[in-house]
């Protein structure tokens, strides 16, 4: 069975959309979901699901089936973002050679489709030379600002954009421990 992870968007920040892991675990469980796992409290969702389920990651069905259930159990709504293994796999193997260094506060800004890599960054709004960087990846966007002058960034501009409610984001460390996490679910890959 493939694994997954879900990336659920603003839960358990500035003390909103509170939802205790314990909980969010059962309700992937109850589903049917199977070695369902959550990692910190950002609301990253580890499982796996029957082979049916990466046609529907494509559609897009199974994020739609997950809004839904977290929906109906949880009464708020709820962004997801689902990449399986080896979409994540690929996403940490595109990132630039230094992103995630000790010199720079990396993050990846997950995308949610039909929002793309491209069109995104076209939009992105004026960022500050030698401070911030940005690269594309497979659906996902690449930043890290210098850690030395992480407070001159500009990306918080593009967290007033509209698009960016279409976008989920994790710190590097918390991206590559999330693949870590993937490969013990599942234990054979190519």
């Amino acid at each position: 069975m493939p694994a997954y992870v879900a990336l659920l968007r603003g839960i358990n920040v500035g003390g909103r959309n509170l939802i205790g892991m314990p909980a969010l675990a059962e309700c992937f469980r109850d589903a049917g979901y199977r070695g369902v796992r959550t990692y910190i409290q950002s609301g990253n969702v580890l499982f796996t699901a029957d082979a049916g389920a990466a046609d529907a990651v494509r559609g897009a069905g199974l994020e739609d089936a997950v809004e839904r259930m977290l929906t109906e159990r949880f009464e708020i709504p709820i962004l997801v973002i689902i990449r399986s293994r080896d979409e994540f796999a690929a996403i940490i193997a595109a990132a630039p050679a230094n992103h995630g260094s000790a010199e720079l506060r990396s993050d990846a800004y997950f995308l949610k489709a039909p929002l793309d890599a491209d069109a995104t960054f076209a939009d992105l709004p004026e960022l500050r030379e030698g401070v911030d960087s940005v690269a594309l990846g497979p659906g996902v966007i690449y930043f890290s600002r210098v850690a030395a002058l992480a407070g001159k960034t500009r990306i918080t501009r593009l967290m007033r954009m509209p698009m960016f409610t279409q976008m989920t984001v994790r710190n590097w460390r918390t991206t590559t421990k999330l693949l870590a996490l993937l490969d013990e679910n599942e234990p054979a890959h190519p």
